[in-house]
Order: C-alpha cells, then structure tokens, then sequence
C-alpha cells in the first residue's frame, strides 16, 4: 500500500468532497490556531516584559491557551458529537497540547540558548512546527471519530 494510500484511509480522504472538507477544517483549525496562538503570545510577551523567565512564560501561555484551543475545537473544528464524556476529550487535547508544549519549549530552549535567537522571536520560528503537529494530533488522535460498530 502506498503512503498516499495510507494518508487517503488515516483522514478519511478518498473524494474531492472528501478532501475540500478537510481543508476546510484544516482552515477552521488554523482560524482557531490563530486565535490561540495570539493568546499564547500575549501571555508570553508580557510575562516576559514583567520580568519573567521565557521559559516560565511559556509554560503560562501554553496552559492559558490550551482551555481556548479545547473549546474552540470541541465545539467549531472538530465538532465532538460522540458520546465521549468532556474531561475525557479534554484529557486528551491536554496530552496533544503537551506533546506540542514539550516540541515548543524544546525548541524554544534551542534557539534562545544555543542558537542565540531573540527570546522575542523564538516563539514565532517554532510556530512552523507546532501549527501542522497540533492539527494532525488533534485529528488522528484528540478528535479522532470512532467506527460505528456494525
């Protein structure tokens, strides 16, 4: 099987239908993505101009954000109608956020300390690889729909 195959099976792409909806999503994703991250930003910006380590900052915008991105997700993007309970579905855009905090701040660390990047710019050159992991978390795994059982 090719990995076009595979790709077309794991996003349920195998129409142009198909594959509109997804980039419509994946549109409406980064509308909230947008939003978010603006959010995540405005919390780090200013906690560093009041002092704080960017590191700390960081971790401040990503816990403030990551309620944002679960609502608007939940409830325009990915609209979870299943059964699956709210802490659960949030539980796991938690984990998502995680994985994408853990990338962020790795990646953030490397630039400020190593690279010598601006402590102001580094948040946006990690956006490159944060954006498109978020949405493929959020999709294959955060908001994944199950299978009706037959």
């Amino acid at each position: 099987m090719s990995i076009v195959k595979k790709l077309q099976d794991k996003f349920n792409v195998h129409s142009k239908k198909d594959f509109f909806a997804l980039v419509w999503q994946f549109i409406k994703f980064g509308i909230v993505g947008f939003s978010n991250t603006l959010i995540s930003l405005a919390v780090y910006y200013i906690l560093v101009f009041l002092g704080w380590n960017y590191l700390l900052a960081n971790t401040m915008g990503f816990l403030i954000s990551v309620c944002n991105a679960f609502f608007w997700n939940y409830r325009y993007v990915f609209k979870d109608k299943t059964e699956t309970s709210i802490p659960k579905s949030f539980s796991k855009v938690f984990i998502t956020y995680g994985i994408s905090y853990l990338v962020s701040t790795f990646l953030i660390w490397l630039m400020v300390d190593i690279l010598h990047i601006s402590e102001w710019l580094a948040p946006l050159i990690r956006l490159v690889v944060t954006v498109p992991l978020n949405f493929v978390l959020n999709k294959l795994w955060a908001f994944r729909k199950r299978e009706k059982r037959k």
